[in-house]
Protein backbone atom coordinates (compact mmCIF):
# COMPACT_ATOMS: atom_id res chain seq x y z
CA UNK A 1 0.00 0.00 0.00
CA UNK A 2 1.38 3.84 -0.62
CA UNK A 3 2.89 4.92 2.68
CA UNK A 4 2.11 8.42 1.74
CA UNK A 5 -1.53 7.59 1.30
CA UNK A 6 -1.69 6.84 4.56
CA UNK A 7 -0.03 10.18 6.03
CA UNK A 8 -2.61 11.65 8.55
CA UNK A 9 -2.66 16.02 8.31
CA UNK A 10 -3.41 17.95 11.40
CA UNK A 11 -4.17 21.25 11.14
CA UNK A 12 -3.06 24.17 12.65
CA UNK A 13 -1.23 27.63 13.08
CA UNK A 14 2.07 29.36 13.40
CA UNK A 15 2.87 30.35 16.54
CA UNK A 16 5.35 32.68 15.97
CA UNK A 17 5.35 36.09 16.70
CA UNK A 18 4.65 37.02 13.14
CA UNK A 19 1.96 39.45 11.76
CA UNK A 20 0.85 36.37 9.55
CA UNK A 21 0.10 33.56 11.74
CA UNK A 22 0.33 31.02 8.35
CA UNK A 23 -2.22 28.44 8.66
CA UNK A 24 -0.75 24.86 8.60
CA UNK A 25 -0.86 21.28 7.49
CA UNK A 26 1.27 19.10 9.77
CA UNK A 27 2.27 15.33 9.01
CA UNK A 28 1.48 12.81 11.67
CA UNK A 29 3.47 10.43 11.85
CA UNK A 30 2.17 8.82 14.74
CA UNK A 31 1.04 10.06 18.30
CA UNK A 32 4.61 11.63 19.34
CA UNK A 33 6.29 12.47 16.01
CA UNK A 34 5.45 14.77 13.09
CA UNK A 35 6.94 15.29 9.68
CA UNK A 36 7.04 17.74 7.59
CA UNK A 37 4.89 21.03 7.87
CA UNK A 38 3.21 22.93 5.01
CA UNK A 39 1.38 25.53 4.47
CA UNK A 40 -3.00 25.61 4.14
CA UNK A 41 -4.02 26.40 0.56
CA UNK A 42 -6.93 26.88 2.30
CA UNK A 43 -6.50 30.01 3.86
CA UNK A 44 -6.98 33.37 2.16
CA UNK A 45 -4.20 35.35 3.19
CA UNK A 46 -1.41 32.60 3.50
CA UNK A 47 -2.70 30.56 0.40
CA UNK A 48 -0.11 27.52 1.31
CA UNK A 49 3.00 30.08 1.73
CA UNK A 50 5.07 29.33 4.82
CA UNK A 51 8.79 30.22 5.66
CA UNK A 52 11.36 27.72 5.55
CA UNK A 53 12.07 27.60 9.40
CA UNK A 54 7.88 26.66 10.39
CA UNK A 55 8.41 23.68 7.03
CA UNK A 56 11.28 22.20 8.96
CA UNK A 57 9.52 21.97 12.70
CA UNK A 58 9.87 18.57 13.40
CA UNK A 59 13.97 19.27 13.81
CA UNK A 60 12.52 21.21 16.76
CA UNK A 61 9.74 19.34 18.17
CA UNK A 62 12.04 16.58 17.84
CA UNK A 63 15.39 17.94 19.14
CA UNK A 64 17.72 16.16 21.41
CA UNK A 65 18.31 18.76 23.49
CA UNK A 66 15.49 19.90 24.24
CA UNK A 67 14.65 20.23 27.81
CA UNK A 68 12.14 17.10 29.62
CA UNK A 69 12.49 17.24 33.18
CA UNK A 70 11.64 19.81 35.72
CA UNK A 71 15.56 21.19 37.01
CA UNK A 72 16.38 22.60 40.36
CA UNK A 73 19.70 24.45 40.82
CA UNK A 74 22.24 22.79 42.53
CA UNK A 75 25.06 25.43 42.98
CA UNK A 76 26.08 28.98 42.08
CA UNK A 77 23.81 31.06 39.85
CA UNK A 78 24.70 30.26 35.94
CA UNK A 79 27.57 27.54 37.23
CA UNK A 80 25.46 24.58 35.30
CA UNK A 81 24.38 22.22 38.24
CA UNK A 82 21.31 21.05 38.32
CA UNK A 83 19.31 18.16 40.29
CA UNK A 84 16.16 16.50 38.56
CA UNK A 85 13.15 16.92 40.51
CA UNK A 86 8.99 16.32 40.04
CA UNK A 87 6.46 18.23 38.94
CA UNK A 88 5.56 18.52 42.28
CA UNK A 89 8.48 19.02 44.16
CA UNK A 90 9.37 21.68 41.67
CA UNK A 91 6.46 23.55 42.11
CA UNK A 92 6.09 23.49 45.81
CA UNK A 93 9.36 24.93 45.76
CA UNK A 94 8.29 28.05 43.38
CA UNK A 95 4.65 28.69 45.31
CA UNK A 96 7.14 28.26 48.77
CA UNK A 97 9.45 30.66 47.58
CA UNK A 98 6.67 33.15 45.85
CA UNK A 99 4.29 32.85 49.19
CA UNK A 100 8.04 33.63 51.41
CA UNK A 101 8.95 37.02 49.06
CA UNK A 102 5.44 38.21 49.07
CA UNK A 103 5.16 38.03 53.18
CA UNK A 104 8.44 39.93 53.11
CA UNK A 105 8.20 42.67 50.57
CA UNK A 106 4.30 42.28 49.91
CA UNK A 107 2.79 40.86 46.44
CA UNK A 108 4.01 43.49 44.01
CA UNK A 109 7.70 41.67 44.78
CA UNK A 110 6.48 38.82 42.21
CA UNK A 111 6.82 39.71 38.93
CA UNK A 112 5.00 37.31 35.96
CA UNK A 113 7.48 38.09 32.66
CA UNK A 114 6.09 37.00 29.41
CA UNK A 115 6.41 37.95 25.69
CA UNK A 116 5.39 36.62 22.34
CA UNK A 117 7.27 32.86 22.55
CA UNK A 118 4.08 31.64 21.18
CA UNK A 119 1.04 34.13 20.14
CA UNK A 120 -1.56 31.16 21.25
CA UNK A 121 -4.08 33.32 23.38
CA UNK A 122 -4.36 30.35 26.04
CA UNK A 123 -0.46 29.55 26.70
CA UNK A 124 0.62 33.43 26.21
CA UNK A 125 -1.84 35.19 28.45
CA UNK A 126 -2.98 32.94 31.03
CA UNK A 127 -0.30 34.08 33.10
CA UNK A 128 -1.89 37.23 33.31
CA UNK A 129 -4.74 35.86 35.65
CA UNK A 130 -2.06 34.55 38.13
CA UNK A 131 -0.94 37.97 38.05
CA UNK A 132 -4.54 39.63 38.89
CA UNK A 133 -5.92 37.12 41.41
CA UNK A 134 -2.43 37.01 43.34
CA UNK A 135 -2.24 40.99 43.26
CA UNK A 136 1.43 40.77 41.87
CA UNK A 137 3.52 43.71 39.96
CA UNK A 138 1.40 44.49 36.28
CA UNK A 139 3.48 43.65 33.11
CA UNK A 140 3.49 46.63 30.53
CA UNK A 141 4.74 45.29 27.42
CA UNK A 142 6.63 47.89 25.37
CA UNK A 143 9.76 46.25 23.11
CA UNK A 144 8.01 45.51 20.16
CA UNK A 145 4.69 47.53 19.39
CA UNK A 146 4.34 50.56 21.49
CA UNK A 147 5.81 53.38 19.60
CA UNK A 148 4.62 52.34 16.18
CA UNK A 149 0.82 51.33 17.39
CA UNK A 150 1.14 54.82 19.40
CA UNK A 151 1.82 56.88 15.88
CA UNK A 152 -0.79 54.71 14.09
CA UNK A 153 -3.75 55.06 16.40
CA UNK A 154 -2.94 59.49 16.50
CA UNK A 155 -3.80 58.89 12.26
CA UNK A 156 -6.07 56.35 11.85
CA UNK A 157 -7.69 56.10 15.23
CA UNK A 158 -7.90 51.87 15.49
CA UNK A 159 -5.54 49.47 14.99
CA UNK A 160 -7.31 48.20 11.49
CA UNK A 161 -6.72 48.92 7.59
CA UNK A 162 -7.89 47.91 4.58
CA UNK A 163 -7.92 43.87 3.91
CA UNK A 164 -4.28 42.93 3.38
CA UNK A 165 -5.72 40.71 0.49
CA UNK A 166 -6.18 44.21 -1.94
CA UNK A 167 -2.63 44.53 -1.75
CA UNK A 168 -2.96 42.09 -4.83
CA UNK A 169 -5.10 44.64 -6.47
CA UNK A 170 -3.18 47.85 -6.05
CA UNK A 171 -0.88 49.25 -8.65
CA UNK A 172 1.76 50.67 -5.99
CA UNK A 173 2.75 48.76 -3.19
CA UNK A 174 5.16 50.96 -0.23
CA UNK A 175 6.31 48.80 1.77
CA UNK A 176 8.06 50.88 5.14
CA UNK A 177 10.05 49.89 7.99
CA UNK A 178 9.98 46.04 7.44
CA UNK A 179 11.89 43.52 5.49
CA UNK A 180 9.07 41.57 4.19
CA UNK A 181 11.14 39.04 2.47
CA UNK A 182 12.69 37.77 5.27
CA UNK A 183 10.01 38.77 8.04
CA UNK A 184 6.83 38.61 6.55
CA UNK A 185 7.05 36.02 3.38
CA UNK A 186 3.24 36.40 2.79
CA UNK A 187 3.33 40.56 1.95
CA UNK A 188 5.77 40.02 -0.83
CA UNK A 189 3.72 37.29 -1.91
CA UNK A 190 0.63 39.57 -2.73
CA UNK A 191 2.91 42.71 -3.78
CA UNK A 192 4.39 40.38 -6.29
CA UNK A 193 1.32 39.09 -7.56
CA UNK A 194 -0.01 43.05 -7.71
CA UNK A 195 3.26 43.45 -9.85
CA UNK A 196 2.71 40.26 -12.18
CA UNK A 197 -1.03 40.77 -12.67
CA UNK A 198 -0.99 44.25 -12.70
CA UNK A 199 2.46 45.87 -13.40
CA UNK A 200 2.60 47.40 -10.10
CA UNK A 201 5.18 49.44 -8.49
CA UNK A 202 6.89 47.74 -5.51
CA UNK A 203 9.01 50.61 -2.91
CA UNK A 204 10.98 49.89 -0.02
CA UNK A 205 11.92 52.14 2.75
CA UNK A 206 14.17 51.34 5.29
CA UNK A 207 17.52 52.43 6.80
CA UNK A 208 19.76 49.65 4.84
CA UNK A 209 19.50 47.53 1.39
CA UNK A 210 18.05 44.37 2.67
CA UNK A 211 16.63 41.67 0.80
CA UNK A 212 13.07 43.50 0.06
CA UNK A 213 14.54 46.33 -0.86
CA UNK A 214 16.58 44.07 -3.65
CA UNK A 215 13.25 43.41 -5.32
CA UNK A 216 12.25 46.61 -5.17
CA UNK A 217 11.36 49.32 -8.33
CA UNK A 218 12.15 51.83 -6.29
CA UNK A 219 14.62 51.82 -2.92
CA UNK A 220 15.02 54.38 -0.58
CA UNK A 221 17.80 54.54 2.17
CA UNK A 222 17.36 56.98 4.96
CA UNK A 223 19.23 57.72 8.06
CA UNK A 224 17.66 56.30 11.28
CA UNK A 225 15.04 57.95 12.34
CA UNK A 226 13.85 60.12 9.87
CA UNK A 227 11.06 58.62 8.39
CA UNK A 228 9.15 61.46 9.58
CA UNK A 229 11.06 64.05 7.79
CA UNK A 230 10.94 62.17 4.38
CA UNK A 231 6.89 62.03 5.29
CA UNK A 232 6.52 65.58 5.54
CA UNK A 233 8.46 66.57 2.43
CA UNK A 234 6.16 63.58 0.47
CA UNK A 235 3.04 65.32 1.51
CA UNK A 236 4.53 68.81 0.52
CA UNK A 237 4.75 67.99 -2.97
CA UNK A 238 1.33 66.25 -2.91
CA UNK A 239 -0.15 69.61 -1.66
CA UNK A 240 2.74 71.63 -4.01
CA UNK A 241 1.60 70.02 -7.33
CA UNK A 242 -1.86 69.49 -6.74
CA UNK A 243 -1.99 65.89 -5.93
CA UNK A 244 -3.80 66.00 -2.62
CA UNK A 245 -7.06 64.83 -2.49
CA UNK A 246 -8.77 68.06 -0.61
CA UNK A 247 -12.21 66.61 -0.81
CA UNK A 248 -11.51 63.23 0.83
CA UNK A 249 -9.17 65.62 3.21
CA UNK A 250 -12.34 67.79 3.61
CA UNK A 251 -14.42 64.67 4.65
CA UNK A 252 -12.88 62.29 6.46
CA UNK A 253 -10.02 64.28 8.55
CA UNK A 254 -9.84 66.67 11.10
CA UNK A 255 -7.57 69.45 10.02
CA UNK A 256 -6.41 69.32 6.53
CA UNK A 257 -5.25 73.19 6.49
CA UNK A 258 -3.50 73.02 9.31
CA UNK A 259 -1.66 70.17 7.76
CA UNK A 260 -1.00 71.74 4.71
CA UNK A 261 0.54 75.12 6.67
CA UNK A 262 2.73 72.90 8.67
CA UNK A 263 4.59 71.25 5.33
CA UNK A 264 4.99 74.55 3.47
CA UNK A 265 8.53 74.91 4.47
CA UNK A 266 9.30 71.15 4.80
CA UNK A 267 10.46 70.80 1.58
CA UNK A 268 12.50 68.27 -0.20
CA UNK A 269 15.53 69.66 -0.31
CA UNK A 270 14.93 70.08 3.66
CA UNK A 271 14.01 66.43 3.71
CA UNK A 272 17.23 65.63 1.82
CA UNK A 273 19.21 68.07 4.29
CA UNK A 274 17.47 65.18 7.29
CA UNK A 275 17.41 61.99 5.63
CA UNK A 276 20.31 61.64 3.39
CA UNK A 277 18.12 60.87 0.02
CA UNK A 278 18.44 63.34 -2.79
CA UNK A 279 15.62 65.91 -3.99
CA UNK A 280 14.98 63.99 -6.73
CA UNK A 281 14.54 60.71 -5.04
CA UNK A 282 11.94 62.05 -2.65
CA UNK A 283 9.89 64.01 -5.77
CA UNK A 284 10.09 60.76 -7.72
CA UNK A 285 8.31 59.16 -4.85
CA UNK A 286 6.33 61.74 -3.96
CA UNK A 287 4.87 62.16 -7.94
CA UNK A 288 4.39 57.97 -7.55
CA UNK A 289 2.15 57.59 -5.05
CA UNK A 290 0.08 60.79 -5.65
CA UNK A 291 -0.62 59.95 -9.34
CA UNK A 292 -1.42 56.45 -8.50
CA UNK A 293 -4.59 55.86 -6.57
CA UNK A 294 -4.52 52.18 -5.76
CA UNK A 295 -1.24 52.65 -3.69
CA UNK A 296 -1.29 50.33 -0.63
CA UNK A 297 0.99 51.57 2.23
CA UNK A 298 2.57 48.30 4.15
CA UNK A 299 3.71 49.67 7.07
CA UNK A 300 6.31 48.04 9.35
CA UNK A 301 7.80 47.37 12.84
CA UNK A 302 10.73 49.49 12.25
CA UNK A 303 9.08 52.54 13.45
CA UNK A 304 9.13 51.01 16.92
CA UNK A 305 13.49 51.03 16.94
CA UNK A 306 13.74 54.34 17.04
CA UNK A 307 12.85 57.20 19.61
CA UNK A 308 10.38 59.07 17.62
CA UNK A 309 9.21 56.10 16.28
CA UNK A 310 5.82 57.32 16.99
CA UNK A 311 5.54 60.68 14.64
CA UNK A 312 7.20 58.82 12.09
CA UNK A 313 4.86 56.56 12.15
CA UNK A 314 1.82 59.44 12.26
CA UNK A 315 3.64 60.91 9.37
CA UNK A 316 3.98 57.88 7.24
CA UNK A 317 0.58 57.05 7.30
CA UNK A 318 -1.19 60.75 6.91
CA UNK A 319 0.53 60.21 3.17
CA UNK A 320 -2.34 57.85 2.62
CA UNK A 321 -4.94 60.77 3.79
CA UNK A 322 -3.71 63.00 1.67
CA UNK A 323 -3.44 61.24 -1.24
CA UNK A 324 -7.37 59.82 -0.73
CA UNK A 325 -5.83 56.07 -1.49
CA UNK A 326 -7.93 54.95 1.29
CA UNK A 327 -11.12 55.29 -0.51
CA UNK A 328 -9.48 52.67 -3.48
CA UNK A 329 -10.17 48.80 -3.50
CA UNK A 330 -6.42 48.46 -3.48
CA UNK A 331 -5.17 51.77 -1.51
CA UNK A 332 -4.90 52.83 1.76
CA UNK A 333 -2.56 51.96 4.78
CA UNK A 334 -2.08 48.63 6.54
CA UNK A 335 0.01 48.36 9.80
CA UNK A 336 -1.94 46.00 12.06
CA UNK A 337 -5.89 44.33 12.54
CA UNK A 338 -4.87 43.30 15.93
CA UNK A 339 -8.26 45.97 16.78
CA UNK A 340 -10.42 43.90 14.82
CA UNK A 341 -11.03 40.64 16.96
CA UNK A 342 -13.58 41.32 19.53
CA UNK A 343 -12.55 38.19 21.48
CA UNK A 344 -13.48 37.43 25.16
CA UNK A 345 -10.42 37.05 27.31
CA UNK A 346 -12.04 38.21 30.46
CA UNK A 347 -11.72 34.80 32.34
CA UNK A 348 -8.76 33.97 30.57
CA UNK A 349 -6.64 36.92 31.99
CA UNK A 350 -8.91 37.40 35.20
CA UNK A 351 -9.34 40.96 34.08
CA UNK A 352 -12.13 41.86 36.66
CA UNK A 353 -9.47 40.48 39.08
CA UNK A 354 -7.20 43.53 38.38
CA UNK A 355 -6.78 46.12 40.99
CA UNK A 356 -5.74 49.80 39.17
CA UNK A 357 -3.48 50.29 42.05
CA UNK A 358 -0.85 47.84 41.65
CA UNK A 359 2.19 49.32 39.81
CA UNK A 360 2.97 48.11 35.91
CA UNK A 361 6.61 47.68 35.60
CA UNK A 362 8.09 48.18 31.94
CA UNK A 363 8.43 45.11 30.10
CA UNK A 364 11.77 46.77 28.31
CA UNK A 365 13.23 47.76 31.74
CA UNK A 366 13.80 44.58 33.14
CA UNK A 367 17.68 45.46 33.63
CA UNK A 368 17.27 48.60 35.44
CA UNK A 369 14.05 46.75 37.34
CA UNK A 370 16.00 43.95 38.51
CA UNK A 371 19.10 46.35 39.09
CA UNK A 372 17.16 48.04 41.90
CA UNK A 373 16.39 51.69 40.05
CA UNK A 374 14.06 53.64 41.41
CA UNK A 375 12.59 55.27 38.74
CA UNK A 376 12.00 51.61 36.80
CA UNK A 377 10.27 50.18 40.25
CA UNK A 378 7.77 53.19 40.74
CA UNK A 379 8.91 53.64 44.62
CA UNK A 380 7.58 50.28 44.78
CA UNK A 381 9.46 47.23 46.69
CA UNK A 382 12.30 45.41 44.86
CA UNK A 383 11.14 42.60 42.01
CA UNK A 384 12.66 39.55 44.34
CA UNK A 385 10.92 36.79 42.28
CA UNK A 386 9.91 35.87 38.71
CA UNK A 387 8.05 34.05 36.87
CA UNK A 388 8.64 33.75 33.32
CA UNK A 389 7.56 32.29 30.26
CA UNK A 390 7.63 32.77 26.45
CA UNK A 391 10.27 34.88 26.25
CA UNK A 392 14.43 34.75 26.92
CA UNK A 393 15.05 37.92 28.35
CA UNK A 394 19.08 37.36 29.40
CA UNK A 395 19.34 37.53 25.36
CA UNK A 396 16.82 39.77 24.20
CA UNK A 397 15.88 42.50 26.44
CA UNK A 398 17.74 45.58 26.02
CA UNK A 399 20.56 46.54 28.50
CA UNK A 400 21.83 42.84 28.60
CA UNK A 401 24.59 44.01 31.28
CA UNK A 402 21.77 45.28 33.71
CA UNK A 403 19.50 42.28 33.21
CA UNK A 404 22.30 39.59 33.96
CA UNK A 405 23.62 41.55 36.78
CA UNK A 406 19.95 41.18 38.08
CA UNK A 407 19.54 37.57 37.44
CA UNK A 408 22.95 36.61 39.01
CA UNK A 409 21.58 38.66 42.87
CA UNK A 410 21.47 36.31 45.48
CA UNK A 411 18.30 37.72 46.63
CA UNK A 412 16.23 36.86 43.46
CA UNK A 413 14.68 33.90 42.59
CA UNK A 414 13.37 32.82 39.48
CA UNK A 415 11.24 30.01 37.49
CA UNK A 416 11.77 29.64 33.97
CA UNK A 417 9.32 27.84 31.85
CA UNK A 418 11.26 26.91 28.78
CA UNK A 419 11.80 24.46 25.94
CA UNK A 420 15.40 24.63 25.65
CA UNK A 421 18.38 25.46 28.35
CA UNK A 422 18.19 29.28 26.81
CA UNK A 423 20.33 32.10 28.21
CA UNK A 424 17.79 33.04 30.90
CA UNK A 425 17.25 29.45 32.00
CA UNK A 426 20.64 29.21 32.58
CA UNK A 427 20.57 31.64 35.55
CA UNK A 428 17.40 30.69 36.96
CA UNK A 429 16.61 28.43 40.37
CA UNK A 430 14.06 26.15 38.82
CA UNK A 431 13.53 25.08 35.26
CA UNK A 432 10.29 23.67 34.11
CA UNK A 433 10.24 21.77 30.66
CA UNK A 434 7.32 23.08 28.28
CA UNK A 435 5.40 21.71 25.23
CA UNK A 436 5.37 22.84 22.23
CA UNK A 437 2.63 24.26 20.03
CA UNK A 438 1.86 21.30 18.35
CA UNK A 439 1.35 19.79 21.95
CA UNK A 440 -1.19 21.47 23.51
CA UNK A 441 -4.48 22.96 22.70
CA UNK A 442 -4.97 27.23 21.71
CA UNK A 443 -6.16 29.98 19.64
CA UNK A 444 -4.69 32.20 17.46
CA UNK A 445 -5.54 35.68 15.84
CA UNK A 446 -3.80 37.35 12.80
CA UNK A 447 -2.52 40.53 13.78
CA UNK A 448 -1.49 41.10 9.49
CA UNK A 449 -4.94 39.50 8.43
CA UNK A 450 -8.24 38.82 9.27
CA UNK A 451 -8.17 34.86 10.38
CA UNK A 452 -8.78 33.23 13.70
CA UNK A 453 -7.21 29.52 13.65
CA UNK A 454 -7.99 26.88 16.40
CA UNK A 455 -4.59 25.33 17.26
CA UNK A 456 -5.38 21.69 18.43
CA UNK A 457 -3.50 19.62 20.05
CA UNK A 458 -2.45 17.24 17.21
CA UNK A 459 0.08 14.95 19.48
CA UNK A 460 1.42 14.35 22.80
CA UNK A 461 4.51 15.88 24.41
CA UNK A 462 7.84 13.73 25.25
CA UNK A 463 7.32 12.30 29.38
CA UNK A 464 7.64 15.41 30.67
CA UNK A 465 7.09 18.51 29.62
CA UNK A 466 3.51 20.57 30.49
CA UNK A 467 1.73 23.63 29.13
CA UNK A 468 1.92 27.03 30.21
CA UNK A 469 -1.74 26.37 31.32
CA UNK A 470 -0.59 23.86 33.13
CA UNK A 471 1.56 25.29 35.16
CA UNK A 472 -0.81 28.66 35.92
CA UNK A 473 -3.48 25.82 36.86
CA UNK A 474 -1.00 24.27 39.06
CA UNK A 475 0.62 27.44 40.68
CA UNK A 476 -3.36 28.81 41.21
CA UNK A 477 -3.81 25.74 43.40
CA UNK A 478 -0.16 26.19 45.33
CA UNK A 479 -0.92 30.06 45.86
CA UNK A 480 -4.66 30.00 47.40
CA UNK A 481 -6.15 31.22 44.38
CA UNK A 482 -7.58 27.89 42.35
CA UNK A 483 -11.05 28.94 42.88
CA UNK A 484 -10.90 32.24 41.15
CA UNK A 485 -12.92 33.06 38.11
CA UNK A 486 -10.67 31.67 35.28
CA UNK A 487 -9.19 28.92 37.34
CA UNK A 488 -10.23 25.49 37.01
CA UNK A 489 -11.01 25.43 33.38
CA UNK A 490 -9.35 23.22 30.44
CA UNK A 491 -7.47 24.81 27.47
CA UNK A 492 -10.43 24.11 25.13
CA UNK A 493 -13.18 25.71 27.84
CA UNK A 494 -11.45 28.35 27.28
CA UNK A 495 -10.89 28.61 23.75
CA UNK A 496 -14.49 28.02 23.56
CA UNK A 497 -15.66 31.42 25.87
CA UNK A 498 -13.01 33.75 24.27
CA UNK A 499 -14.72 32.59 20.87
CA UNK A 500 -17.97 32.88 22.40
CA UNK A 501 -18.49 36.25 22.11
CA UNK A 502 -17.95 36.59 18.28
CA UNK A 503 -20.77 33.62 18.40
CA UNK A 504 -18.17 31.19 17.00
CA UNK A 505 -17.56 29.12 20.58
Amino acid sequence: MNQHAQLRIGHSACPHDCPSTCALEVELLDSRRIGRVHGAKANSYTAGVICAKVARYADRVHHPDRLLKPLIRAGAKGEGLWKEASWEAALDLVAEKFIAAEAKHGSETVWPYYYAGTMGLVQRDGIERLRHAKRYSGFFGSICTNLAWTGWMMGAGALRGPDPREMAKSDCVVIWGTNAVVTQVNVMTHAIKARKERGAKIVVIDVYENATMKQADLGLVLKPGTDGALACAVMHVLFRDGMADRAYLSKYTDDPHGLEAHLQTRTPQWAADITGLSVDEIEAFAHLVGTTKKTYFRLGYGFSRQRNGSVNMHAAASIAAVTGCWQYEGGGAFHSNSGIFKLNQELLEGARMRDPAIRYLDHSRIGPVLTGAEDALYGGPPVTALLIQNTNPVNVAPEQRLVKQGFLRDDLFSCVHEQFMTDTAKLGDVVLPATMFLEHDDVYKGGGNQHITLGPKLIDPPEGPRSNHFVIEELGKRLGVGDRPGFGMTEQQHIDVILGKRGLG
